[in-house]
């Protein structure tokens, strides 16, 4: 079926159900859409089907990173890898949970994101869902990218060749869904359904206003009503891909985070979750549904088996493996490798300018204690073009590393791509342990700030609120509880971004550069090149 003509045709659709937010109604009914068979000879009960999922890709398309010492990640490769799995089963679903632009490199940011819809289009996708990133530019200029339109920077922009799905954010005025938030597909003549949604926290983690014109809604609750319509329509094999995520045990296989509550509180007809947003490996049964997740970038994907029973029409074996992107096991696909040629022409004038130098590899990888090298230095360039006494940064908003030699422009926009203005406020040193001390979050989540002009200790046997020790200036002296500091943060966690809530208690806040131009400017005063170090700037004592 082709899918420009169901865009056309607005998604002719029609669910009807009760939230606890409201009645809303989306007009007409999903479409489902067929794979024909391809074995005809095959009469046995069951049908093996391929779930292929990525998420967090964030236009990473030409981003080279490195895991177990080998280079992974680049969407020729990724691209190369999904073709040659899908020749392996010919019932295979490509599918996303999200974020795949926004914090993106200039190969995709400098032109609206577009290069990256463009090259998920080549691949074949067939479904995703929203991520917070998605609206980084507002629900409008998503929406183009999804539907296609006319950006004012660019020409008319078709948009995706395939469905975003999504059933939590509702529109504010019509009290309907703002995408189709289910989706039916057949295999064989069994119908899987497909369901996504976004972390429902967005509004507190997006950029200010972007989120303007739209509520999220509880998942689970949107995920559940869209299970009861599937399932009225003889819907049993149920999917869900979640923009929402957690993180799992090296040591005991355990998942923990959002997910875990999510996946708890879903129908048990729910199956699969793909899951995205922490950036993490996942690949563990909760409650019946198998949640899987493959870490972030476009390094890795997942490959999900379902054995599904065409007279029950329900899945009754399912597992997955997470697949890592080495660049040195395969060749690049040949015409996305074309495309992402393209593209770095496009860009090359403004992003090939040298504007500092490195030593040697600078990786923004925390070591056990929390700190990160490569986070330290961007933090010293926030403290040194604010003249405060501290810098606090946001791990999150370190996008890759500093590769060694001549440092670009490209590089730069690559590592902090979100051209954040920079804000100095005052502090107070009480107010410091407490912002120190929300790193360790209500709902489990660990978000560790890189810092500048202080060090701290902590203990991860206290409790929350509890963890941080002793804080010290880079000399050694200690930190008062009553004297007032100058701080520097970047305007997201100005704004209490990452619930880092005490930092919206901040006094005489002062608007200064970006800090991609205060990273640019500390390169270039830099007399040697940079050396990657880690000074104990932050210490674990348990």
């Amino acid at each position: 079926m082709n899918w420009n003509a169901l865009k056309k045709a607005a998604f002719a659709f029609v669910l009807t159900t009760t939230l606890s937010v409201g009645v809303f109604i989306v007009s007409g009914k999903p479409a489902a859409l067929d794979i024909p068979i391809h074995n005809k000879k095959d009469k046995d009960r069951f049908i093996q089907v391929q779930l292929l999922g990525i998420n967090d890709f964030h236009g990473q398309l030409n981003t080279t990173r490195k895991f177990n010492g080998r280079n992974v990640g680049g969407a020729a490769y990724l691209s190369a890898y999904l073709k040659q799995k899908k020749k392996e089963n010919q019932n295979t679903i490509l599918v996303h949970a999200g974020d795949m632009v926004g914090g993106s490199p200039p190969i995709s940011s400098f032109l609206q994101d577009e290069p990256t819809i463009e090259v998920l289009n080549r691949m074949d996708f067939d479904y995703g869902t929203l991520g917070n990133h998605e609206f980084d530019r507002g629900v409008k200029e998503m929406m183009k990218l999804i539907y296609g339109g006319k950006n004012a920077k660019t020409e008319y922009f078709n948009g995706a060749n395939f469905p975003y799905l999504c059933a939590n954010v509702i529109d504010d005025q019509t009290g309907k869904t703002i995408l189709p938030p289910y989706s039916i597909k057949k295999i064989n003549g069994v119908p899987i359904g497909f369901i996504g949604v976004v972390i429902k926290d967005t509004p507190k983690i997006a950029p200010p206003n972007q989120t303007a014109g739209v509520k999220f809604i509880d998942e689970a609750t949107a995920i559940n009503h869209s299970v009861e319509a599937l399932k009225k329509q003889g819907v049993k094999a149920i999917v869900v891909i979640a923009h929402d995520g957690g993180s799992q045990s090296n040591s005991t296989g355990k998942v923990t985070g959002d997910i875990v509550r999510m996946a708890k509180k879903m129908d048990d007809e729910v199956d699969v979750i793909i899951s995205g947003h922490t950036h993490t490996y996942l690949n563990k049964e909760v409650n019946g549904k198998l949640i899987v997740q493959a870490y972030s970038y476009g390094t890795a994907f997942s490959d999900i088996h379902l054995k599904i029973d065409t007279k029950t029409k329900d899945i009754i074996d399912k597992h997955a493996k997470i697949v890592m992107v080495y660049q040195d096991a395969i060749k690049p696909d040949p015409e996305i490798k074309v495309m992402i040629q393209k593209y770095e022409s496009k860009i090359a004038p403004v992003v090939n300018k040298v504007v500092g130098k490195a030593g040697d590899d600078v990786f923004s990888k925390k070591n056990h204690d929390g700190e990160s090298s490569l986070g330290s230095i961007i933090a010293d360039s926030q403290r040194n073009a604010m003249n405060s006494d501290f810098a606090f940064m946001n791990f999150s908003g370190i996008r890759a590393d500093l590769p060694k030699g001549d440092v670009t422009m490209d590089e730069l926009v690559t590592i902090q791509p979100f051209k954040l203005k920079l804000v100095k406020m005052t502090l107070t040193g009480e107010q410091i342990r407490k912002l120190l001390n929300q790193q360790w979050q209500y709902n489990g989540n660990v978000r560790m700030l890189q810092i500048s002009g202080l060090k701290y200790t902590w203990d991860d046997s206290k409790q929350p609120g509890q963890k941080v020790i002793k804080i010290m200036r880079t000399d050694g002296t200690p930190i008062n509880t009553q004297t007032k500091y100058s701080v520097t943060t970047n305007s997201y966690l100005s704004n209490g971004g990452d619930n880092f809530s005490v930092l919206l208690d901040g006094k005489n806040k002062i608007v200064g550069l970006t800090d991609l131009d205060a990273f640019e400017n500390y390169l270039k005063e830099q007399k040697k090149p940079l050396v990657a170090a880690y000074d104990g700037r932050i210490i674990r004592i348990k």
